[in-house]
């Protein structure tokens, strides 16, 4: 049966961001937010669509204190003809659930949270902007909400979905970026919480994320753990390479998210019939490439800024130009295939998008 959910109008509506406004990434947000509690007696219960207003809770919350809080983000686009689509909305909750799964959370079961999103955007259908390359971006959360101090998985949870409006993730839009080679610090192991979309691995991306920025890179590309050797993910986005005829992308070996936008392009790749290889790539083969003439294209992939090219690794020696600092062929047809899908103006073979009535 459909999910009760209790109504709350803001009583009264913000103004929305003006189309010649830049939107950037998370800067507005809508009227309204999506919660539904959880506790060990209840399970999920008593959801609600509420005015966007601070949560309310207690100082004691085990989210404070021992960082059990999980989050996706997927994006709703309004076409041409005017209907709202979700990418790969199932595919998002889906994620939530294993996420949740992996810091002993309270998982949310992946229908409930995706027909909860459903009705959240429904509802404010205005916030999702027309201009060409904006969409609606939703973000889903899981926190643990039971006030004590003892070290254990807590038995109450939130869970809220809070949405904004956005445009490009970059400000230089899909053009190529300059990436840090971080060849010191780690953001996760194996074992760990990387291949969970956990708040923790966010903070523990920010220190070199911030001193890379200084040195006038973009982001930083990862390296693993273990030897600080072999390629894993750049700054929050799956990575894929293109040497010769060949484009590779790391395994999943759980210290990073398996992206729900690397799982398409691959699709689309093998689709296209490119030579497609899922294994581990060091920087010594990398910089060998480059030295050939064989690395033709470096981007990264994700929710946020779908396909971002790379065109500069940057290292204590110096930095290596990646096709001449161009879009890539590939990454300009990758980009342009899943825009197309995503604002319906190209056939959706493969059912990614979901109409939100």
């Amino acid at each position: 049966m459909p999910l009760p959910i209790e109504v709350h109008r803001a009583p009264a509506l913000k103004p929305k961001p003006a189309a010649s406004d830049v939107l950037g990434f998370g800067k507005y947000f809508a009227d309204h937010m999506f919660r539904m509690d959880y506790t060990s007696e209840q399970g999920w219960h008593h959801a609600r669509i509420l005015p966007h207003a601070p949560l309310g809770l207690d100082p004691g919350a085990a989210v404070l204190h021992y960082a059990q809080s999980v989050f996706d983000g997927s994006k709703v686009f309004r076409g041409s003809d005017g209907k709202l689509r979700a990418f790969r909305l199932q595919d998002h909750c889906a994620r939530l659930a294993a996420s949740a799964e992996r810091l002993c959370m309270a998982a949310v079961p992946p229908e409930l949270a995706r027909e909860a999103i459903e009705a959240l955007v429904r509802h404010e259908a205005d916030w999702v902007p027309h201009a060409p390359g904006t969409s609606l971006y939703v973000r889903p959360v899981v926190i643990a909400s039971e006030a004590f101090l003892g070290v254990r998985p807590a038995d109450k949870y939130i869970f809220f979905a809070i949405l904004s409006p956005v445009g490009g993730y970059f400000s230089n839009g899909a053009e190529p970026v300059r990436i840090w080679v971080e060849q010191e610090l780690t953001r996760a192991a194996p074992g760990g919480l990387g291949g969970a979309k956990a708040a923790a691995n966010y903070a523990a991306s920010l220190q070199a994320s911030v001193a890379a920025k200084k040195r006038g890179y973009a982001q930083v590309l990862w390296l693993d753990a273990l030897e600080h050797r072999y390629i894993e993910e750049v700054g929050t986005m799956n990575l894929f390479v293109r040497i010769g005829d060949e484009v590779i992308t790391p395994p999943l070996d759980g210290t990073f998210l398996p992206g729900i936008t690397r799982e398409s392009v691959l699709t689309l790749l093998r689709d296209w019939r490119v030579r497609v290889s899922e294994r581990k790539l060091s920087i010594d083969e990398l910089r060998e490439a480059h030295q050939k003439g064989e690395l033709h294209e470096v981007f990264g992939t994700g929710t946020a800024a779908v396909i971002s090219p790379v065109g500069g690794l940057g290292f204590r020696d110096g930095e290596l130009l990646i096709g001449e600092g161009r879009v890539g062929e590939l990454s300009r047809r990758l980009y342009n295939a899943v825009t197309g899908i995503q604002y319906g103006t190209l056939a959706d073979s493969h059912g990614w998008m979901t109409v939100i009535g």
